[in-house]
């Protein structure tokens, strides 16, 4: 690997480590920390030589309001920022790098001709995109909305305009009349035209456990997205997630670096069930007694945990019944294995008030400037801005 590809997946590995600093909200940050976590890398891997004190053995912060502040905070632009921007578009991406996020969340499919593209449904949605014309006069196989994504090739993909309507309940959302649907290539690229060195790409391997035939097959599909993410260049600005373990599994095997990302929510993990969940390659929870954070240590390559925020899946604090899935213990049995935890996707502020609170590392969200805004607000350290290219 290169010098720079190696000192920048140094970097990335770091920031899906515990942040390890805390400070009391009312304090100015101390510059002699570093703004990074010290990785906790795997035992075939020197750690850095770094004089870092663990968050977790220094003194609590006391006092009323007191809130602790990380000094790395994730924030994940999902499908691009999709309350702001039509969902999986350069355009959205391009947003979401000019407001200042650290982190663009986006999903993966793979077509009948082996190209990965990115979007985050397997069938494609009336509600997102319509058919414009078949790719060839009389293609039997039109028209293409209601189709599986790994059915069609590319070319009949890229005839849908995926931008002709605002995604209902988000009525911010600038429309991008006439989009097709890109390739993870063309994100990558774009990452690097805009010289977007401190971004990370949080790719999602879209593959369908509870349905495999629905999706492309898992050794394909992320092979193809292994594959195409290699060529880029930027390998070491990527993370890799998956609410399907198994697809981690094989990642790990072809790329043993690259730092993983378990997804779940807590019904996937179908605990009190017979058997292990499709979705966990081959692990059963309850062999864990239904935990997460100890199940999902066993993948090999973890590094952060990504599960739902919390129950109904789009309730907010204040609602009856509402309650967090990663509460204070979950965290905390996280950071003590050295994973991070990113809750998704949580789009309330109020609410993500909370989870920083809770001390989880990061938030997944369709709302980019109301999150960067709260991390204003709190003090936080903020992502780099990066100016429009052409």
């Amino acid at each position: 690997m290169p010098a720079r590809h190696a000192a920048r997946r140094f970097l990335a590995v770091l920031t899906l480590t515990p942040a390890l600093t805390l400070a009391p909200a009312s304090a100015p940050a101390l510059a002699s920390v570093p703004a990074f976590a010290s990785a906790s890398a795997p035992a075939s891997v020197p750690a850095p030589a770094l004089a870092v004190v663990p968050a977790r053995a220094l003194p609590a912060a006391t006092g009323p309001g007191v809130v602790p502040r990380k000094t790395h905070f994730d924030l994940q632009a999902h499908r691009g920022g999709l309350g702001l921007t039509t969902e999986s578009t350069l355009e959205g991406f391009a947003k979401a790098l000019r407001l200042g996020v650290s982190t663009l969340e986006l999903d993966t499919q793979v077509t009948r001709d082996h190209k990965v593209v990115v979007t985050h449904d397997r069938q494609v949605s009336a509600q997102k995109c319509r058919d414009t014309a078949p790719v060839v006069p009389g293609d039997p196989y039109f028209p293409y909305v209601g189709k599986y994504v790994k059915d069609m090739t590319l070319a009949q993909l890229r005839t849908m305009d995926c931008g002709y309507q605002q995604l209902p309940g988000h009525p911010g959302q600038e429309r991008v009349p006439g989009a097709r649907m890109i390739e993870l290539r063309d994100v990558l690229d774009l990452v690097e035209r805009y010289r977007a060195r401190q971004v990370t790409l949080n790719v999602e391997t879209k593959v369908e456990a509870g349905a495999p035939e629905q999706t492309a097959p898992r050794e394909l599909f992320v092979r193809r997205v292994y594959e195409e993410i290699r060529a880029s260049g930027i390998e070491e600005q990527v993370t890799i997630q998956s609410f399907d373990w198994g697809a981690l599994k094989v990642m790990h095997r072809l790329a043993p670096d690259w730092p993983l990302v378990a997804l779940t929510n807590h019904d996937f993990l179908q605990v009190g069930k017979e058997g292990a969940s499709p979705w966990l390659g081959g692990i059963d929870a309850d062999d864990y007694g239904g935990d997460f954070v100890r199940a999902a240590a066993t993948v090999p390559g973890v590094r952060a945990l990504s599960p739902n925020y919390g129950f109904p899946q789009n309730g907010k604090l204040g609602d009856p019944g509402f309650r967090f899935y990663p509460d204070r213990a979950m965290v905390a049995a996280a950071h003590a294995r050295g994973l991070r935890v990113i809750p998704w996707t949580c789009d309330d502020p109020a609410t993500v008030a909370a989870l920083m609170d809770l001390g989880v590392d990061g938030v997944i969200t369709n709302y980019p400037d109301r999150v960067r805004a709260l991390m204003a607000e709190r003090g936080m350290r903020l992502p780099k801005r990066y100016p429009p290219r052409p």
